[in-house]
């Protein structure tokens, strides 16, 4: 059951989403092994997806090329957003699935 502040669909409903994407979920833990996030990651076409999950209120979500070495600390990021968990998911559903942002302007000319 959904709280009277809970966008319809809930969480669950929208993790479920990403799953179904192709995104794949691990708990990352800091040095004493206590839980910070739970990650999801998705690399496709020329794209990794990741979306970081400390909490409720505090999720954060990034597109970076395929060529990044850490996906945790990337030195390229061609787009990343930050809120609820609502709100990044929404967004993160929301982005193209087959291209990094901007590049059919790019190929375009425009």
């Amino acid at each position: 059951m959904t709280s009277s502040g809970e966008p319809e669909g809930g969480y669950e409903a929208r993790l479920l989403r990403l799953v179904a994407r192709g995104f794949q979920f691990v708990q990352s833990s800091d040095a004493a092994g206590e839980p910070e996030a739970i990650v999801g990651v998705r690399g496709h076409d020329n794209v990794i997806d990741v979306i970081q999950l400390e909490s409720e209120d505090h999720v954060v979500a990034t597109r970076m090329p395929s060529s990044e070495e850490n996906i945790y600390r990337p030195n390229t990021i061609l787009w990343r957003t930050s809120g609820t968990v609502y709100e990044v998911i929404d967004r993160l559903l929301a982005l193209p699935d087959d291209h990094t942002p901007g590049s059919l302007l790019v190929a375009a000319g425009s």
